[in-house]
């Protein structure tokens, strides 16, 4: 099996990416919620018809194109019509992952800024918008490479037992499929998650002038977006493998 698709990797890809998204939700929480950053237009016709949000990550994702960035089978760019890298292409491996046209960043943009930013953020406006949009364009940027990863982890479900998934996919049957890649992992992901978090917000929640974010709160992202979110990633793929090897 490519290396990418070993389960060991795969794992090991995840939990480095756990520290990346509690330190990202961490260094949001220094700021209240900020509702004008998330509204189209608000800041003039330099930003066309995004919100400082989405200009900071449009702009974010133009320089990272010129430099391979989404050349990657494990990165996703939330906008389309991207610069062409400037620097010759790598002599990659074979991409693991088999053709797919699975990106939903724009129901992780929604769901972070509508439902995930209010979860961690304290009400009001503090005028920190600068501030506060790079540090949503970091959330974002983790949150859909741990949830696009999803296909990384289907497809090494599918190569390790695919006597298990092929019926569901075979008959395109979406509840079968979450039903059969839904393991007891998965509170093993939680339990890791919520030690990591008091850990690093240990020394933060004792100043009263550090906001913080309780680790109760992360987990709680982990459980009701970003783990369904990266299994509707899985089911997703799977059921378009199936088209593409039919």
């Amino acid at each position: 099996m490519n290396t990418q698709l070993q389960i060991s990797h795969v794992r090991n890809v995840l939990i480095r990416l756990e520290e990346t998204i509690i330190f990202a939700l961490i260094e949001r929480t220094q700021f209240l919620q900020n509702p004008p950053i998330y509204e189209p237009r608000r800041f003039g016709d330099v930003l066309e018809e995004e919100s400082l949000v989405g200009f900071m990550l449009l702009e974010c994702e133009r320089s990272h194109a010129k430099v391979r960035r989404y050349a990657s089978p494990d990165e996703l760019p939330f906008f389309a019509g991207l610069p062409e890298p400037i620097l010759p292409p790598l002599h990659l491996v074979d991409n693991p992952l088999h053709a797919n046209t699975i990106n939903i960043n724009s129901a992780i943009r929604a769901t972070y800024e509508q439902e995930i930013v209010p979860h961690i953020c304290r009400e009001g406006d503090d005028d920190q918008y600068g501030s506060a949009a790079v540090c949503d364009v970091a959330c974002l940027q983790a949150l859909s490479k741990r949830i696009h990863y999803g296909k990384f982890v289907a497809e090494s479900k599918f190569r390790e037992a695919p006597e298990r998934l092929l019926p569901a996919m075979n008959e395109q049957d979406s509840d079968s499929l979450m039903a059969a890649i839904t393991n007891q992992i998965e509170e093993q992901v939680l339990q890791r998650v919520e030690a990591k978090a008091r850990l690093y917000t240990q020394e933060l929640a004792s100043a009263s002038t550090s906001p913080t974010v309780a680790p109760e709160t992360i987990v709680d992202i982990y459980r009701s977006w970003i783990i369904p979110m990266n299994k509707q990633v899985q089911v997703e793929y799977l059921l378009q493998r199936n088209a593409e090897s039919a």
